[in-house]
């Protein structure tokens, strides 16, 4: 396999630091066929056996929106009790979801029963399928920053009531609730760090057996 160009490289490197977690978005429509350009990318991850387990969920109607909306609060809220002091008060100034404003949010499953791949590489690891939808979520992502769009994911909500609300078959475990759409401001560096909630490693402790 040949190798990238330098240039090619450098740029991938410049996508990897700007990939950052969006919180604060325009509220500009995202046009479709840009949309199904980034959706696209799912096609072309790699999932154990071949069994592309994702399955997305446009939460687009105003009583769909809202239900999250309300599920994302009460898990925020409950968060909030489990710290004390500076961090807690740390934690209420956080902006934690982008879900007043994005324009596309979707709510993205693994399919646990599916029949694709006919289980290979999951019998051991079940989780694996849910690794793969992790994997082409992250294609997603890098494709949608490509493309000047910012994506930010909401774990801040209880998996089982979002799986009521948006009426999904029982055999879906929840992965990721994504918000899409324009950011409001560009920056390399994770909002989390800017606000002094956690530091960012500068090299990666490697252990050897």
């Amino acid at each position: 396999m040949a190798a990238f160009s330098d240039a090619f490289q450098d740029e991938l490197d410049r996508l990897l630091k700007w990939r950052r977690d969006v919180r604060h978005f325009k509220t500009d429509p995202v046009d479709e066929a840009l949309l199904t350009e980034c959706l696209d990318a799912f096609l072309k991850a790699p999932s154990v056996g071949l069994s592309e387990p994702w399955r997305v969920v446009r939460v687009a109607s105003d009583t769909a929106r809202r239900a999250a909306f309300e599920n994302f609060k009460e898990a925020n809220d409950q968060a909030l009790k489990g710290y004390s002091g500076e961090k807690a008060k740390l934690y209420a100034g956080l902006k934690l979801s982008g879900m007043q404003e994005s324009p596309v949010q979707l709510a993205i499953y693994c399919d646990e029963a599916t029949d694709k791949g006919a289980g290979l590489g999951a019998g051991t690891m079940p989780e694996m399928r849910r690794y793969s939808v992790v994997g082409a979520i992250n294609l997603f992502w890098l494709t949608a920053r490509a493309k000047g769009l910012g994506v930010g994911w909401v774990s801040i909500l209880d998996p089982v009531r979002l799986n009521h609300d948006l009426d999904v078959p029982k055999d879906w475990s929840l992965v990721a609730y994504l918000c899409v759409g324009f950011p409001q401001e560009a920056s390399d560096t994770p909002e989390l760090e800017q606000m002094g909630w956690e530091d960012r490693r500068r090299a990666l402790p490697v252990e050897v057996r």
